[in-house]
């Protein structure tokens, strides 16, 4: 999957722009997301219900992972199986600096 790909989610109404991908299955709400919606929903997993946030970027802990929330949903991000975690903003200040 390359970078700029729209991926949607098959159980809510969460999209993302991929940023970085590796080989694994990207999904949303327990369910493989891919780029059409389709016609009916699938169920949301419990374990997979946490919801997304827009314009946060959501990675994996190997660095392999990363997505940009273009549209919020009710469900959370995951590869094979393994959630995805909110990526931390950086400020840009170096608290030591003087100003």
């Amino acid at each position: 999957m390359k970078p700029g790909t729209r991926l949607k989610s098959a159980a809510c109404d969460t999209e993302v722009m991929v940023i970085h991908a590796g080989d694994g299955t990207i999904e949303c709400g327990g369910v493989p997301m891919g780029e059409a919606r389709p016609d009916s929903p699938a169920p949301l997993s419990a374990d997979f219900a946490a919801g997304t946030l827009i314009g946060k970027r959501y990675v994996d802990a190997d660095g392999k992972y990363e997505l940009l929330c273009a549209t919020p949903g009710k469900g959370s991000l995951s590869v094979d199986g393994t959630a995805l975690v909110a990526k931390e903003a950086r400020s840009g200040i170096d608290p030591g600096s003087a100003i």
